[in-house]
C-alpha cells in the first residue's frame, strides 16, 4: 500500500519546512520537496495549512490501570486504543503500580499484545514497585531476553509505599537490564518511580557517582514532584542522566516552567522528557464538601504542555516536540521511532495552525482523521 502525503509543513522534528512524504506499508520511504509516484496507485493527503510531526511516545502508562489503594472498587479501568489515538500517542510503554498482585504482568503483557494487535506500537516494563521483583520468566535479564514486548524493568523508591531498596539492590536490577539487554538488543532501563520523601533520588547520584558508566540505565521519573526532588533531577542531568517530568502527577510547579527552569540551570533539552503516568489512580477530596472522588490520571496533557512551552515559554516548536519524540525514543532505545524520516514508523501526527491535533496515522493507518477517531479497540 502507498500513501502520499503532499504539501505538509514537516517538523521532523527538525523543521524541514514544506515537503512531501511517502509511507510504504508501514514504513517512511521518502521524504522530499515534491513527490512523484510515477504512475504508482497511491492514497493521496492533501496536508496544506497543516504541520506533520511525529507520532507522540509516551514512556509511563498504566495501561491495565492503576492498583487500587482503596479497595477493589478503585481499581483503575485498562486503557483504550482511542485514548491513546486521541492525544496522538501512537507509541506507549506499559507498567505496573502499587499493585503486581491483582493486576499482574501476564495482563500486562496481553494488554501490550493486544494494544499492538490493535495498530499501535506498545511495549512493557517487568517488576512493579517492590522487591522481590516480579518477572515472568525467571530473572528480569531472562524477560528481556526471551519476552518480545519487555524492553526494561520498573522499580519504586523515596515512597512510603516503595520496598526502600538500598543502593546494592538497585545495582543489581541494573545488572539484570544491562545482560538481558546485551543479550537481546534492547539495550534496557530501569525505569524508577519516585515519590516524595526527602531523600528523593541521592542513592541515583551515588550510583551516577560512582559508575557513570551505569547512568544511561537509569531512567528516573516523577522529577517535579517536589522542588528538592527538581534541583536533585538537575544534578542528575549534570551528571549524563535522562530526567523525566510527569505531566498527569502531582508537581511542585507546571512541567513547561520546569523545563524553562531546568534549561535556564544548564540542562541539555535532549535529557528530558515528559511522560503522562496515565491511567494511575487520581484522589481528590474535596477541601470544602470532605467529598473523596477519584479519577484516572488523564493522557492528553503531554502534547498539552508542548503546546504551552510553545505558545507561553516560546520555545521553538521543533525543540518541544523533543520531549516527546526523540527524546523519549533515544531514552528507550527505540531505533526507529520519534523521527519522520526514510526508514523510520509511519507514526505521525498532523496539527493545525493553532497546533490543535487533527489527525493521527498508526504505522501507516489512519487512526484520526479531522478530529473524529476512526481506530477504536474491539470492544469499545
Amino acid at each position: 500500500m502507498f500513501l502520499l502525503i503532499k504539501n505538509a509543513d514537516v517538523y521532523a522534528p527538525q523543521h524541514l519546512g514544506i515537503q512531501d512524504l511517502l509511507i510504504v506499508g508501514e514504513k517512511i520511504a521518502l521524504v522530499d520537496k515534491h513527490i512523484n509516484t510515477n504512475g504508482l496507485q497511491a492514497k493521496i493527503i492533501d496536508a496544506e495549512g497543516k504541520i506533520l510531526t511525529p507520532g507522540f511516545i509516551d514512556q509511563h502508562v498504566h495501561i491495565t490501570g492503576g492498583g487500587g489503594q482503596q479497595g477493589f472498587a478503585s481499581l483503575v479501568p485498562e486503557v483504550t486504543v482511542s485514548e491513546l489515538v486521541s492525544c496522538g500517542t501512537t507509541t506507549v510503554v506499559g507498567l505496573l503500580g502499587t499493585d503486581g498482585f491483582v493486576k499482574d504482568l501476564a495482563t500486562l503483557y496481553a494488554k501490550t499484545k493486544a494494544l499492538d494487535q490493535e495498530g499501535l506500537t506498545a511495549y512493557m516494563l517487568t517488576g512493579y514497585y517492590g522487591l522481590p521483583t516480579p518477572t515472568l520468566t525467571h530473572s528480569v535479564a531472562e524477560d528481556l531476553i526471551y519476552i518480545d514486548k519487555v524492553i526494561g524493568c520498573k522499580l519504586a523508591m523515596s515512597d512510603d509505599r516503595s520496598p526502600f531498596p538500598d543502593k546494592k539492590e538497585i545495582l543489581r536490577l541494573v545488572n539484570q537490564v544491562r545482560l538481558g539487554g546485551f543479550t537481546s538488543g534492547k539495550t534496557g532501563i530501569l525505569h524508577i518511580h519516585l515519590g516524595n520523601l526527602p531523600e528523593g533520588i541521592e542513592l541515583l547520584l551515588e550510583i551516577a557517582r560512582q559508575y557513570p558508566t551505569l547512568t544511561h540505565y537509569l531512567s528516573p521519573t516523577h522529577l517535579i514532584r517536589t522542588e528538592t526532588l527538581f534541583e536533585q533531577a538537575i544534578e542528575f542531568a549534570q551528571c549524563g542522566g535522562m530526567i523525566d517530568f510527569s505531566t498527569g502527577g502531582t508537581r511542585f510547579d507546571l512541567p513547561r516552567h520546569c523545563v524553562m527552569k531546568a534549561l535556564g540551570k544548564g540542562v541539555l533539552l535532549e535529557q528530558i522528557t515528559f511522560s503522562s503516568d496515565g491511567h494511575g489512580g487520581v484522589r481528590r477530596t474535596d477541601p470544602i464538601s470532605g467529598i473523596t472522588t477519584y479519577r484516572p490520571a488523564p493522557l492528553h496533557l503531554n502534547l498539552q504542555e508542548v503546546i504551552a512551552l510553545v505558545q507561553e515559554c516560546g520555545l521553538p516548536l521543533e525543540q518541544a516536540l523533543c520531549l516527546i519524540t526523540t527524546n523519549p525514543a533515544r531514552n528507550l532505545h527505540l531505533p526507529h521511532k520519534g523521527r519522520i524520516a526514510p526508514g523510520y514508523d509511519a507514526d505521525l501526527c498532523l496539527l493545525d495552525n493553532r497546533l490543535q491535533l487533527t489527525d493521527v496515522l498508526v504505522r501507516g493507518s489512519m487512526a484520526m482523521k479531522n478530529k473524529s477517531i476512526i481506530k477504536k479497540g474491539r470492544y469499545e
